[in-house]
């Protein structure tokens, strides 16, 4: 899933285990997919927390390749989502599309839709820069 993760630290993914494949790998553009099915909460619908992980990742992963230009990594600071509709059933997919790209921020909207391109989520994180430690 993430391209040079140890093999050991695979299983342990959170987006791994919630069955998250990102479809797209671009700075400008992550798109990724989400079976509803296993990530659902008490009452069958889509968790909450699901659209967050789902947002997370794709801004997460598009930070750190925009951070990787400036020898830094990206960490994340503030994720806000709101929950527009329910999903039920098959899969969500989420577009992460930047709206600011700098040297020590990255800040992307993230859109989850589900099947139907019914907008269920919109999801906004912003990932502080860092400096790679030494040695890292």
């Amino acid at each position: 899933m993430i391209p040079d993760l140890p093999s050991d630290l695979e299983a342990e993914q959170l987006a791994s285990r919630m069955g998250i494949e990102i479809t797209r790998w671009d700075v400008q553009e992550m798109i990724g997919t989400m079976p509803v099915k296993g990530n659902r909460q008490p009452f069958g619908l889509l968790h909450g927390g699901a659209n967050a992980v789902l947002a997370e990742q794709l801004g997460s992963v598009a930070s750190a390749m925009h951070a990787a230009q400036f020898g830094s990594v990206a960490v994340g600071l503030e994720l806000s989502c709101t929950h527009h509709r329910a999903a039920t059933d098959g899969v969500v997919t989420g577009v992460a599309r930047p709206i600011h790209l700098g040297r020590s921020t990255t800040t992307y909207e993230i859109v989850v839709t589900d099947e139907e391109g019914k907008r269920t989520c919109t999801a906004r994180l912003t990932c502080l820069l860092r400096p790679k430690a030494p040695g890292a």
